[in-house]
């Protein structure tokens, strides 16, 4: 399973997840740190990419910068 994380603004993580989730079986959204807005998408392996086609029109329309997986204190390298 791919995993991306990204910071987006605290108002967006539910409805990001609304949106994201509605695409059932192509991926599970987590929020990973509440306070600094940081979510991890988890991508089904048959279908990524059409996650990163629905991720690059998400990104138009939403502030979502990708951050490493390194970068998460959670989740530390």
């Amino acid at each position: 399973m791919q995993r991306k994380w990204f910071k987006i603004k605290a108002s967006d993580i539910a409805l990001l997840q609304f949106i994201l989730e509605g695409y059932e079986g192509l991926v599970t959204v987590s929020t990973i740190d509440p306070r600094d807005a940081i979510i991890q998408i988890s991508i089904m392996p048959d279908f990524a990419e059409d996650v990163e086609c629905i991720l690059e029109d998400l990104k138009e329309r939403f502030m979502m910068k990708e951050i490493p997986s390194c970068h998460l204190q959670v989740n530390p390298c």
